[in-house]
């Protein structure tokens, strides 16, 4: 099979197929049947989540075994994708690394080099607040509003 363009993937990638999809992501490795899909994401039928599933298969991201089931081959980062990091079988947002990174630099700085009140620990201390304040405020925002 030839390689599909991205904007191609993009283009078909889009309601039922995408949950299909991030189905399959975190069920990467193993084997998904169909009436298993019907059942997890509330299709009215096996022959949608089949129809789904299928669309997939030409796409070239997911494969169908001899036994029947599908098993995802390949990965890609579209749409809101991109903004997900994949661990194991959890996506989380990418500003959660961030967050976690400038809430720790903040504490550090509190700890050891916040205890005089001077002008540049004022200003140091404010942008680190703002720092935390707006990639946290992403993060959960990214989280609640997840397609998955």
């Amino acid at each position: 099979m030839s390689e599909v363009s991205p904007a191609e993937v993009e283009s078909y990638l889009k309601g039922k197929t995408l949950l299909v999809y991030l189905f399959m992501l975190r069920s990467k490795g193993s084997p998904v049947g169909v009436r298993e899909i019907q059942r997890a994401l509330g299709f009215s039928s096996p022959s949608v989540a089949a129809h789904h599933l299928e669309k997939l298969c030409s796409l070239g991201l997911i494969e169908k075994t001899p036994r029947g089931e599908y098993i995802l081959m390949r990965e890609v980062k579209i749409g809101v994708l991109r903004l997900f990091t994949r661990l194991g079988r959890f996506m989380i947002p990418r500003y959660l690394f961030y967050s976690i990174w400038f809430s720790t630099m903040l504490i550090f700085y509190l700890v050891f080099y916040g205890h005089n009140w001077s002008i540049h620990n004022i200003v140091a201390i404010t942008f680190g607040i703002i720092a935390c304040a707006i990639f946290w405020i992403e993060t959960i925002r990214l989280w609640m509003n997840k397609p998955f």
